[in-house]
């Protein structure tokens, strides 16, 4: 009977290991980079499918991509409150900052300004002349922010 005690736990932790490399083969042969035997047979991408370019859902990569997309939606509501606070109250009820000002005020709080402002105009909070704006070429450029967006 000890005998049988002990041989039950071996037993589990086999079938765990090898369940694992059963897993870990599955998705070695469906990697597109995998140099496996047997990966030809990989599973084939359609640009029709909903889920393509997208994570595996579950993953890891899904989560990390969640957590950016959260992080960049809390910097351009940030980005929308500073230039509230500091811009110039205009009488259609949009506020105006220079681009100048914003950057000595905004790189104390985040040091990626130009791409939180272009993914702000992305969702028309904000609206600003030329495609891209750089330090000391753009530091009169004006900034519009026409949408205060709710905080989370």
């Amino acid at each position: 009977m000890e005998q049988e005690m002990d041989e039950q736990p071996l037993t589990n932790r086999v079938q765990m290991w090898q369940k694992r490399a059963d897993d870990h083969k599955e998705k070695q042969l469906i990697n597109p980079f995998s140099d496996w035997e047997g990966a030809s047979h990989r599973q084939k991408l359609s640009k029709d499918d909903e889920n393509y370019g997208r994570p595996v859902s579950g993953s890891q990569t899904e989560f990390r991509g969640k957590q950016a997309g959260e992080q960049s939606s809390r910097e351009v509501i940030s980005l929308c409150y500073v230039i509230y606070d500091l811009g110039k109250h205009q009488e259609d009820g949009s506020y105006n900052i220079t681009f100048g000002e914003l950057f000595e005020t905004f790189l104390m709080i985040s040091n990626n300004l130009v791409g939180t402002l272009l993914r702000a105009r992305k969702y028309k909070f904000v609206e600003f002349e030329g495609e891209m704006l750089y330090q000391g070429r753009d530091e009169e450029k004006v900034i519009t922010l026409r949408t205060l967006p709710e905080r989370p």
